[in-house]
């Protein structure tokens, strides 16, 4: 192979003339990919036509980092791009819209860090769910999902842990501001239930108290109601339902999924499925929880 298609029937001299041509191509053709790119254009509202273009200047392939690292390089020696983001800058960019209800939807709050209002990320998701998660438990901000009539929240988090799949860039999920966070727990916005009235005339304590007919009220965090889902789920939003329900049904322990998968195939195919969804079964370690059963009809039945 060394010695070429010809084997003997060149001049070993032509040889390396030739190599030393290809690498020298090579390098020419990476020098030209680098000095192609030279600018980057990012979006910028601020700037007169929608465009921050900025200078790269003259690079060269022989820099020690590759065309990706120069750009983000140039970012962060422009301030465009960050590898985190502080509770402060969130709070002095806080939108004047949402300085009223001091909660910022936290898609809203995600988009912001993508389209150039804020400080780019350079991984968006993943750098705000954990400062997000940091922030709360810290007490610098709250969290709180699912809106009601009243302005209250089904769910509050403030100076506690946070779980970070608690943290959805979802419009119903909300990041709030420490006064906010305040109030609402000191009020107990979140699952609010009826107190009853209090009792004016002390000569009446005892015997409302001992009325077997009355029982007491619930305090929140005490009563449990089950929720249970039934129902058909398309092929096409499985995947979802896995990503959007499941982390809403984690609030505790006690949690339980059941699943129920049927598939009618033909005989001649039965048999080979039945093996590959065993040996799947096993692969998962869910050959003990999850049986497979079947049943034939038709004339294919062997029964």
């Amino acid at each position: 192979m060394a010695e070429g298609v010809l084997g003997s029937e060149y001049d070993h001299a032509d040889r390396s003339e030739i190599q030393t041509h290809v690498r020298n191509a090579e390098e020419e053709a990476k020098d030209e990919v680098w000095a192609g790119y030279r600018f980057v254009a990012l979006a910028d509202t601020q700037e007169e036509h929608g465009l921050k273009i900025i200078d790269l200047g003259a690079g060269h392939s022989s820099a020690s980092e590759t065309l990706c690292g120069r750009i983000i390089s140039a970012l962060k020696a422009e301030a465009r791009l960050n590898e985190n983001v502080g509770a402060g800058y969130i709070d002095r960019h806080w939108p004047h819209a949402f300085q009223g209800t001091g909660a910022w939807p936290l898609m809203s709050l995600r988009q912001s860090f993508l389209n150039g209002s804020l400080t780019r990320l350079i991984d968006p998701d993943t750098i705000l769910r954990r400062q997000i998660t940091e922030f709360v438990s810290k007490g610098e901000f709250g969290l709180a999902s699912g809106t009601k009539d009243d302005g209250s929240y089904g769910r509050l988090w403030y100076a506690e842990t946070v779980r970070p799949e608690e943290v959805a860039f979802e419009s119903n999920v909300f990041l709030l501001t420490k006064v906010k966070a305040k109030e609402l727990k000191s009020t107990t916005g979140v699952l609010p239930s009826p107190q009853p009235e209090p009792c004016l005339d002390p000569s009446l304590e005892p015997e409302s108290e001992s009325e077997p007919e009355s029982d007491p009220e619930p305090t929140p965090g005490t009563a449990k109601t089950t929720l249970r889902l039934v129902g058909t789920v398309p092929p096409e939003i499985w995947n979802r339902l896995g990503t959007k329900v499941l982390p809403k049904l984690r609030f505790d322990d006690d949690i339980s999924i059941g699943i129920e998968f049927s598939v009618s195939v033909g005989a001649t195919f039965a048999k080979n499925m039945e093996s590959e969804l065993r040996q799947i079964l096993n692969d998962l370690d869910l050959g003990d929880r999850v049986r497979l059963e079947k049943s034939s009809e038709g004339p294919d039945s062997d029964e």
